[in-house]
């Protein structure tokens, strides 16, 4: 028994001795289970994806990918790409994601996407790549502007660092146009769409912000994104292949990070006054490029508009909904210098233009129909000491009604502000009132704003928008007349959805007026309307007894008229007119008119109610009250 309990306690600290050992291993292994190592995405078939893995992007054509069973390289089977034509009802390019259906995969061991490619035609596929996933998109490498001809050619994309594919689910992506094809469509075939180890590939040199050192101006709040993430390397056949990455695959440094931080991701935020340079390393590897903030504090931002979004068009401002905007900077060569360097101060967007002769914002698809606008507004702040001569001009331009640009019925109109309007270290308002601008003869499509300046070679602008000061009314209202809310046992109503109206009452007697009476729903109200007015007579359906009652009111409205009155009549007749305001600026104006006012008028036996002016009237809630 003692033999034999030796064995045992022998076999167990055996077995734990060789567990203890071997976890690492263990753990290994279970990971590795976890998340396949087989790098084959396509050959004859799908190896691996599951049943839901092609997700396109907005504006693709969903339809555009299939399996195409007769065309392969040395194989049955192919991914067919059918880019359709720029005007296509049903996407205007072909674009999407091969994502696993489920667990990722452990792409270690490989150092390359490669594939073979031919198309229908000579062309050039904008974006191939890997990584994306719809999720972080952590991972993301991508070749651009790839010459495909119509043999089979492959391609080799190289991964910028295998060692952080773990659990990578985006296979394959691709963004395919007509750019080059003059809005044509065309196709394209992929197969042997593999993840391999090349042994081939020279290890990459990377870069941010393109390998420049840029140098920004800088604020407390404000945060950039580090851009321009590039990694090259050197192919078997001796070329240098670019490829765009995300900067998961960069560690980020700042030399001094209480000025400003960098995140993991490459997101600087500005953090107090002084300068820090942001730098990277690839591997263990330094990247071209850097960053430098010079931060100058505390910035203050432009004034916060007041004005409703109702009365507003905006094309830039974290205050409004801004209309589609083309582009802010559309860089208009061969004569503009102007760059943009536009940053956002705690969650405040703001364009900086730098090196400014000449700007251009459009706003084309579609344009502006500003003619319910009074003013165009922008806030412009010049950071430099103004220098003698310098000038500000804004141009707005309309592209007729053939909506289109250079169509030979464009027009527009510069102003132009100088000192003492201009100031620096300030924000400046500018409102430009339409009625100024002479050379605008219509504002129907507008679809430009271009600035330009002398002397001037920075500032930032917000908060750019149309907006109605309340000067400009449209012709007929947008809403119904506000709805009564005094009591129907306190009126004797006129003319009312709300009440009971006196019976018999005639709304357009033949006065041998000029003026055409109609009634007209307005967002499902009866409204009376009289288009034209000289003057215009209403005949109660019986003489009223409103003595015991304090004021007449009525629910007016015009967008043209420069007077109009309303009367009350008694036998004789006896009448006194009432002048109102006109037009109505602001929308419908709803007055009570003491009754007191009509006098000598018999209150006790009124028989009519009389308007006369001009233009056109828009009347409701006519009714005498307590």
């Amino acid at each position: 028994m003692k033999i034999i309990n030796l064995k045992n306690t022998l076999l167990l600290g055996l077995v734990f001795i060789t567990t203890l050992s071997c976890e690492r291993e263990l753990s290994d292994d279970a990971t590795d289970a976890t998340y396949s190592k087989n790098g084959v995405i396509f050959t004859d078939d799908f190896i691996g994806m599951g049943t839901n893995f092609y997700f396109p992007y907005s504006g693709s054509k969903p339809t555009a990918w299939s399996v195409d069973s007769e065309e392969g390289y040395n194989s049955n089977a192919s991914l067919r790409f059918d880019v359709p034509n720029a005007n296509d009802s049903e996407g205007t390019y072909a674009g999407a994601i091969f994502r696993m259906d489920g667990a990722g995969r452990n792409l270690t061991g490989f150092d390359a996407l490669t594939f073979y490619v031919k198309a229908s035609q000579g062309v050039v596929i904008d974006e191939l790549g890997f990584g994306e996933d719809f999720i972080e998109n952590k991972y993301m490498a991508t070749i651009r502007n790839v010459s495909v001809g119509t043999s089979w050619t492959k391609i080799i994309i190289p991964i910028p660092d295998a060692s952080k594919l773990l659990k990578e689910r985006g296979m394959f992506r691709y963004a395919a146009g007509t750019n080059g094809t003059g809005g044509l469509g065309y196709t394209f075939w992929i197969d042997d769409l593999k993840f391999e180890k090349l042994g081939t590939i020279a290890h990459g040199q990377a870069s941010i912000y393109s390998g420049t050192n840029k140098v920004e101006t800088s604020f407390i709040g404000v945060s950039y994104n580090v851009d321009g993430l590039l990694s090259t390397f050197n192919m078997p056949n001796g070329s240098n292949q670019a490829v765009s990455i995300t900067p998961a695959y960069l560690n980020f440094t700042s030399s001094n990070p209480t000025v400003a931080s960098v995140s993991e991701l490459g997101v600087v935020n500005v953090l107090a006054a002084g300068s820090a340079v942001i730098t990277a390393t690839f591997g263990d590897q330094a990247a071209t490029g850097s960053l430098t903030v010079n931060s100058l504090g505390t910035f203050t931002s432009a004034p916060t508009p007041t004005i409703n979004q109702s009365s507003v068009i905006s094309i830039f401002s974290n205050a409004y909904n801004n209309v589609p905007v083309n582009y802010y900077n559309g860089y208009w060569q061969p004569y503009q210098t102007t760059q943009s360097a536009d940053f956002t101060v705690s969650g405040d967007n703001i364009l900086n233009y730098t090196s400014f002769n000449f700007v251009g914002i459009e706003f084309s698809s579609p344009t502006v129909d500003a003619t319910m606008m009074s003013h165009l507004h922008l806030d412009v702040y010049i950071p430099s000491t103004l220098a003698a001569g310098t000038n500000f001009k804004v141009r707005v331009v309309d592209f007729g009604a053939d909506g289109v640009f250079g169509g030979g019925n464009d027009t527009g109109h510069t102003t132009t502000y100088t000192a003492p309007t201009l100031v620096s270290s300030n924000w400046i308002s500018i409102n430009i009132p339409f009625t100024s601008m002479t050379g605008l003869s219509s504002r129907a499509h507008v679809g430009q704003i271009i600035f330009e300046g002398t002397n001037l070679p920075n500032f930032y602008t917000d908060n750019i928008y149309f907006y109605n000061d309340g000067s400009v009314i449209p012709s007929v209202p947008a809403t119904a007349a506000p709805t009564p809310t005094t009591p129907s046992a306190n009126v004797i109503s006129v003319f009312s959805n709300a009440y009971t109206n006196i019976a018999g009452s005639d709304l357009n007697p033949n006065w041998g007026q000029a003026t055409v009476t109609s009634q007209v729903s307005i967002s499902g109200n009866n409204t009376l309307k009289y288009a034209g007015l000289n003057y215009q007579g209403l005949q109660l359906g019986s003489p009223q007894n409103v003595a015991s009652k304090n004021f007449l009111h009525l629910d007016y409205y015009s967008a043209n008229s420069t007077s109009l009155k309303v009367y009350l009549i008694s036998p004789g007749p006896v009448e006194k007119a009432v002048t109102l305001t006109v037009p109505s600026v602001g929308g419908w104006n709803s007055i009570d008119i003491p009754l007191s006012s009509f006098s000598p008028v018999n209150l006790s036996n009124v028989i009519q109610l009389k308007f006369d002016g001009n233009g056109d009237i828009y009347l409701d809630n006519i009714y005498f009250r307590d």
